[in-house]
């Protein structure tokens, strides 16, 4: 029995979508860190930003706050496959610490203290 088009045309589409996958999931590395406010003031805004962007990507809170003593997961990955972040915190009295090189695929949380 000939195989119909239909049906030749659906494999081919379905071995492409799994090659896609594959490359697009075969860097596994996790890059979920707990950041923790252990100062007392509370962090009003986050950014995380791979070490070869030129600017801050959006702040990861949104409208969120992060208060003293509290911790929040965060996903730092942005898709390029970096492991090394910049992180700035902007705290409620206006003042804003960046920390630079942190190798997200390494550490599990990072804690902001005074």
């Amino acid at each position: 029995m000939k195989p119909n088009r239909l049906h030749v045309g659906l494999s081919a589409l379905a071995a492409v979508v799994a090659l896609t996958a594959a490359s697009v999931h075969a860097d596994q590395r996790d890059r979920h860190v707990k950041i923790i406010n252990a100062t007392s003031h509370t962090i009003v805004s986050f950014y995380a930003s791979n070490v070869d962007a030129d600017d801050w990507q959006e702040d990861i809170l949104g409208s969120d706050t992060l208060d003293p003593g509290d911790a929040t997961m965060i996903n730092i990955d942005d898709g390029t496959g970096h492991c090394e972040y910049d992180f700035k915190a902007v705290f409620d009295d206006g003042q804003a610490l960046v920390r630079s090189d942190v190798n997200v695929c390494k550490i599990q949380s990072y804690t902001y203290t005074e």
